[in-house]
């Protein structure tokens, strides 16, 4: 008996469950009309699982509006808090399929108070542009990609859109593209963007970078000309103009470029970075030396720029070491003492700059040599352990 008692006590307690889960389009529309968006989508998911309820455009029609509000809503919290973290960050997403849905299982369909497809379709790609950028910075491309070729839909579904953009959405998809491989694809994106009215650099840089990839070297003094209009205080794209001009070996007009380099380039590391490397590719290692110092006072813990540091402080200890050896020769003693100092001191900092990257990149075997020789001429006893290091990984 009393196992029946328990029996029937399960029993009840399951159909109470059932009942409570039982799908209803009216409880999720209501749940909707009192802006409990969270409680709404849980009844109008239960609806979507239900076969026949499935097979009805209005709870497609349903469930769109209540993601899109959804989505609204997450987006609202984590304007006013940034530590906000989304409980459902694909809502945008959702409601973008939710309405093709409906509209293709009916053209026509509407409801009161809800957005039809016609209307909420073109109202979601700001939405789902947000998604897919933190997906790609998640590393996600994939993801990204198909979030982003959605909201590209939403954005054209009216033309023009209600809100334009400004080639972002564009400069996203395109960026995506490219880290898929998808280059020439990323190309049409990217001039999609500037199209679209875009005054982001990164366009036009990655649109440079991507006609260098195809060879296509004619098109991208165009690209360069256009850039320099549309942002002609970008210091970036000055920079740009130096590597055109080595890439069509006009190394004058760009070492007139570099010897006259705008004030705003002393302020961004990267771009001193790349003027440095231009002056290295020159083998003039005391001007990318000393345009790397500067990029250093700005970015101390820049594994770029403490790399090249120690390039350029080991050639120029070479250098110092050459001169001090061809004094000797001479017999000048007195000048050769002062060059030898110099090389013992730049080949010092070499070192100090090559540990700090073997910290970094411990497996880096051209780090491994270069440390080892710099010990070698030093004389330092770290060259026996540091030559059991590139024995055991050679």
């Amino acid at each position: 008996m009393k196992k029946f008692i328990l029996f029937l006590s399960i029993l009840i307690i399951n159909s109470g469950f059932l009942f409570a889960q039982k799908a209803s389009v009216i409880k999720a529309y209501n749940l909707f009309l009192d802006k409990n968006f969270v409680k709404a989508k849980e009844a109008i998911d239960l609806c979507i699982q239900d076969v026949t309820l499935a097979q009805k455009a209005q709870t497609w029609l349903y469930q769109a509006n209540i993601y899109y509000y959804l989505a609204n809503q997450e987006y609202d919290a984590k304007r006013e808090n940034n530590n906000y973290t989304p409980s459902f960050p694909d809502a945008a997403e959702q409601s973008f399929n939710a309405f093709i849905k409906a509209k293709e299982m009916n053209k026509n369909i509407e409801a009161f108070e809800m957005l039809s497809p016609n209307e909420g379709i073109p109202k979601l790609y700001a939405l789902m542009l947000v998604h897919g950028v933190e997906e790609l910075i998640d590393g996600k491309i994939e993801t990204a990609k198909r979030i982003l070729e959605k909201a590209i839909l939403s954005y054209e579904f009216v033309t023009p859109p209600q809100f334009p953009l400004n080639g972002e959405l564009y400069y996203y998809y395109a960026y995506t593209l490219e880290m898929l491989n998808l280059n020439e694809m990323a190309t049409t994106y990217y001039n999609k963007a500037l199209l679209d009215g875009s005054n982001n650099v990164n366009v036009y840089l990655r649109l440079i970078e991507n006609y260098k990839k195809n060879n296509n070297i004619s098109v991208i003094k165009d690209i360069l000309e256009a850039g320099k209009r549309a942002l002609p205080e970008n210091p970036a794209l000055f920079v740009a103009d130096i590597d055109y001009n080595y890439l069509i070996e006009d190394k004058e007009t760009a070492h007139q470029l570099m010897n006259n380099l705008p004030a705003k380039v002393f302020e961004n590391a990267d771009l001193l970075v790349n003027v440095s490397n231009f002056y290295i590719l020159d083998l003039d290692y005391q001007k990318g030396y000393d345009l790397l110092k500067k990029a250093y006072q700005i970015s101390p813990n820049n594994f770029v720029i403490i790399y090249n540091l120690g390039v350029c402080a080991y050639y120029l200890s070479e250098e110092n070491f050459q001169k001090e050896n061809e004094l000797k020769l001479k017999g000048d003693n007195i000048n050769a003492m002062t060059y030898k100092a110099k090389s013992d001191n730049l080949l010092l900092e070499a070192q100090n700059y090559f540990e700090r990257v073997h910290q970094t990149e411990p497996q880096d075997i051209n780090v491994m040599h270069t440390l080892r020789s710099i010990y070698a001429r030093l004389q330092s006893s770290k060259y026996d352990e540091m030559d059991a290091k590139i024995k055991a990984a050679e």
